[in-house]
């Protein structure tokens, strides 16, 4: 089956895919630009998990941020942008997981945007209800 044979998408399931990336692109924004000057909080805070309070290294990871949540908001590079996003949200787990954060709050708080970003992707884009055929 070929993209153009894939059933089409609901509005509904259309517009919920939108909305939760949505949520997923605006949070990225948000958290790569603070890093960008950076904020004397983002490096303050980077210190006890593990990270160095070097300006530099809170712009790369800002920069690696916005530029996978770009790809990930445009259609056409949408499922690249959510495999680096999946990749930066893992290295959050993992670092607040070494450092022993708690577990529901923050460790995992990765895993909820990973969830939210892939539903998001899924419901919005048919090729990946084709790549993932869910079935009734």
């Amino acid at each position: 089956m070929t993209i153009s044979q894939t059933a089409p998408v609901s509005p509904r399931a259309l517009w919920t895919g939108r909305v939760l990336s949505a949520v997923i692109v605006l949070f990225m924004i948000f958290d790569g630009v603070i890093k960008l000057p950076p904020l004397d909080i983002v490096t303050q805070t980077m210190v006890p998990l593990g990270w160095p309070a070097d300006p530099n290294v809170a712009r790369m990871l800002g920069i690696i941020g916005l530029v996978s949540t770009a790809l990930y908001a445009l259609p056409r590079t949408s499922v690249l942008g959510a495999i680096l996003l999946t990749g930066y949200l893992g290295g959050a787990i993992a670092t607040n997981m070494r450092v022993g954060s708690p577990l529901f709050s923050h460790t995992l708080f990765g895993v909820y945007l990973g969830i939210i970003l892939w539903g998001g992707l899924f419901l919005r884009d048919p090729r990946m209800r084709e790549l993932i055929p869910f079935t009734r």
